[in-house]
């Protein structure tokens, strides 16, 4: 999945690490020959790069970002109360992770891009949501579950 680049910051080696406005960091190296990013040198070419898209793997993985807290969480829904929304295409807001919370049933959550992947989420397990990808949910018969919101509140300020 792209994600926009929406600051900087060295690591503990000193080497420059872009913060991508899915929460999460990637490394932008200028390691000639195997890597030409001399933009990353200086501050106006750090700039010019703000907003531009880097594929985040561990988007397409899935993975929420460990420093995010939760802000929000949903009603426990059944097979019956699910709202009509969640079993059609929909996404999360710019910058708010999920996590679908199975406590009874299976519940199978379908992330669309960047392919259609099903996961069958059953009884104790969950699976996350990341921003903005596009998802639905579909119960398989008897179904307890709820959905956990995360953010970050200083980040989201920044994109």
């Amino acid at each position: 999945m792209e994600r926009a680049i929406v600051g900087y910051h060295r690591d503990e080696a000193n080497d420059w690490v872009a913060e991508l406005d899915c929460h999460h960091n990637q490394h932008v190296r200028n390691n000639p020959p195997f890597v030409n990013r001399p933009w990353v040198e200086s501050a106006e070419g750090r700039t010019e790069r703000l907003g531009t898209k880097l594929r985040c793997a561990r988007c397409d993985r899935l993975e929420l970002p460990e420093h995010l807290t939760p802000h929000k969480k949903t009603p426990e829904f059944t097979e019956s109360t699910l709202p009509k929304g969640l079993l059609s295409e929909h996404s999360t807001k710019k910058g708010v992770w999920g996590r679908i919370a199975v406590r009874e049933g299976q519940l199978n959550y379908t992330v669309t891009e960047p392919e259609s992947v099903t996961h069958a989420i059953t009884e104790g397990q969950s699976a996350n949501i990341a921003p903005e990808m596009i998802h639905f949910v579909a119960p398989i018969g008897r179904v307890r579950f709820e959905i956990e919101f995360y953010s970050n509140n200083a980040m989201d300020k920044k994109g």
